[in-house]
């Protein structure tokens, strides 16, 4: 006789603990059968970039083997999602898919797409939170309206503390027989020649054990000081579990209630869990503002922006994209990123600033760079944070605000470890000219302040005359 099936389509929720809908799967009382569809036409334009399917690739390798320990398999499909999980579905007999929410627009479009495919073979859809502390739909302001604005946001949304995370399952039952699988080495998801990942592969260690390991050891060594030091590149002083919520190695919740927990064991630790609640609920913003304005990773949010007067500057967005700006602490932050896949939140702002303000190129083509680089490349905390140091989206940063790149980098990286180590060029410059080295007498630094000679590139824009033209731009904007 055979046995009752139903698949747990997995997406951006790559873990066996706290996982809603593996979870009600397996009090269903069926067996399972775990799928991925790699589905690079469905997001259209936002479409994986190339350091997230990098990660892509190490996750997938991490979950297969957590799931293989417990006596099933993970079957891969590359296509339509619509067309993989219904052909799925109909090699195993399952009468019901099981998978956590997405919330970019191309993924509630699927979603609706896929219910109503599988209706027509009288398959359910059944959908549960996961990747969330708070759906999108549940906070709301005293007018019933979305938030735009994230202090109130955070105020409503924590009025009641996230759900208790669910252990994970210590054993899984699956079909009779397994449906075909694809191998997940023909996806070709690493990069061959040039192989541009071995910066990556040592700054990270992927899946759901190393996600949790990374959390308990930033909670017992940073969590005390984070209000204070998260904003210090020079130093270890952040969670770095990005990439891991992103492709759900590790659930918020998890998160959030370990950090309630550490703090209540260690009371010094509580100076600093508000601070990385915020920054939770941050990410949850920014998912309430792509799920209720689904055009924000294209469009400024505010609409005036429509009309702002950007710059057409290949020769400097090469620039930046290549960390050869000139401003030490901005050419470190994008080395980094080139590097490992990630940037300090700090050094993102900074550079983030720099393309839109000193350079006056849209913040879209910065946004685009990241997707590519990032492997945390969150489409709604991506737009979300462009469009906010922009000054064209919600609870923005106004426009007229513009950073000083010396002044960042003296108070954030004040000893300059920061730069020396993206940097390496400018290693033999004394501290107090670190970030400004063309202001360094030559008998005090044996390189050179030209690129021509082979050493650092001078400032490709002068920052005063940079901030008059962006604060120009913007007073033409308002007239």
């Amino acid at each position: 006789m055979a046995h009752d099936v139903v698949i747990v389509w997995f997406r951006q929720d790559l873990r066996l603990t706290d996982h809603p809908a593996l979870t009600a799967a397996l009090a269903d009382g069926a067996r399972i059968v775990p799928l991925y569809v790699l589905d690079d036409a469905a997001p259209g334009a936002w479409a994986m970039g190339g350091a997230s399917r990098w990660w892509l690739h190490h996750s997938l390798a991490s979950l297969e083997a957590s799931l293989a320990k417990r006596n099933v398999k993970m079957i891969l499909r590359h296509g339509d999602s619509i067309a993989e999980v219904s052909a799925v579905a109909r090699e195993t007999g399952a009468r019901a898919v099981f998978c956590s929410r997405a919330y970019e627009p191309f993924a509630v479009r699927l979603e609706s797409r896929l219910h109503k495919a599988l209706a027509t073979d009288r398959i359910e859809l059944k959908r549960y939170p996961g990747t969330l502390l708070y759906e999108p739909e549940t906070v709301r302001t005293k007018g019933d309206e979305p938030f735009r604005v994230y202090t109130p946001f955070w105020r409503a949304a924590t009025q009641s503390p996230p759900r208790k995370p669910m252990a994970a399952p210590k054993q899984l039952d699956g079909p009779d027989r397994w449906p075909r699988s694809e191998m997940l080495a023909s996806w070709r998801l690493l990069p061959t020649k040039p192989d541009w990942a071995g910066g990556m592969r040592e700054a990270w260690t992927i899946g759901e054990t190393p996600a949790r390991k990374r959390l308990d050891t930033f909670l017992a060594r940073a969590l005390e000081n984070y209000g204070e030091e998260r904003n210090r590149p020079d130093r270890a002083s952040t969670s770095r579990l990005s990439p891991h919520l992103h492709f759900g190695e590790i659930s918020p919740a998890t998160c959030w209630h370990a950090a309630v927990a550490a703090a209540s064991a260690e009371p010094r630790r509580e100076r600093g869990l508000e601070v990385f609640l915020k920054e939770l609920v941050w990410r949850e913003f920014s998912y309430h503002l792509l799920f209720h304005w689904p055009e924000l990773p294209e469009a400024p949010f505010r609409p005036e922006f429509a009309g702002f007067p950007w710059a057409e500057d290949a020769a400097g967005l090469r620039a930046w994209q290549k960390g050869v700006t000139g401003y030490p602490i901005v050419d470190a932050g994008m080395r980094e990123l080139w590097t490992t896949g990630w940037m300090h939140n700090r050094v993102r702002m900074i550079t983030a600033s720099f393309l839109v303000k000193h350079l006056l190129i849209p913040w879209q083509a910065g946004e685009r760079w990241f997707w590519d680089c990032l492997v945390d490349a969150d489409l709604a905390s991506n737009a979300a944070s462009w469009q906010w140091v922009a000054g064209s989206g919600a609870d923005a940063a106004p426009y007229f605000r513009i950073f000083n790149p010396v002044k960042q980098g003296l108070s954030f990286d004040p000893d300059g470890a920061y730069v020396r180590r993206w940097v390496p060029e400018l290693a033999p410059v004394p501290t107090e000219y670190i970030h400004m080295p063309w202001a360094c007498p030559e008998e005090l630094w044996r390189g050179q302040t030209n690129e021509g000679a082979g050493g650092y590139p001078a400032p490709i824009v002068d920052h005063a005359e940079a901030r008059a033209r962006a604060l120009a731009a913007f007073a033409a904007l308002k007239k």
